[in-house]
């Protein structure tokens, strides 16, 4: 079997952004990266996610920049990949960011499953009086596709 790859157009990756809910989120601090798997939701040039305060949100506080990368693997019969460069901008629970905290968990909470990777850890951890609920988004720079299409 052979493939044709296509570089997708600008509205093709926000058409697969709209239609995917899971992905790799890449940060890096002092010059070392790390990658973990995030659900999350698009709307209007901003990925919504979610988390626990954990290593992920430590390391994106320090450095905004990001990049998120979505594929999907046909059934032997190809793939689509989008990534994302984009900025990390957290949603405090305070007034001033109330809206978008609502925005991102109305898109989220449409998924039964939308909170498991962002809110579970390897270990127990110790119960705050306050909410540790981190409600963030990736403000979308610039995002570029491609597709492999199978050739019969």
């Amino acid at each position: 079997m052979s493939y044709i790859l296509k570089d997708l157009t600008q509205a093709e990756c926000f058409a697969f952004l709209e239609h995917s809910r899971f992905g790799h989120l890449a940060c890096c601090k002092d010059d070392k990266p790390y990658l973990v798997p995030i659900y999350f939701a698009y709307a209007k040039g901003v990925i919504y996610s979610f988390s626990m305060p954990g290593r992920k949100v430590d390391w994106m506080r320090a450095n905004e920049n990001v990049c998120l990368q979505i594929d999907q693997h046909g059934a032997g019969k190809g793939w689509t990949s989008v990534v994302v460069d984009g900025r990390f901008e957290e949603f405090p629970d305070t007034d001033l960011w109330r809206n978008e905290r609502l925005q991102a968990w109305s898109l989220l909470q449409k998924h039964f499953d939308w909170w498991e990777i962002g809110a579970l850890k390897p270990q127990p951890q110790a119960t705050a009086s306050e909410s540790e609920h981190i409600f963030y988004g990736i403000f979308v720079r610039e995002v570029t596709g491609r597709t492999a299409l199978s050739v019969d």
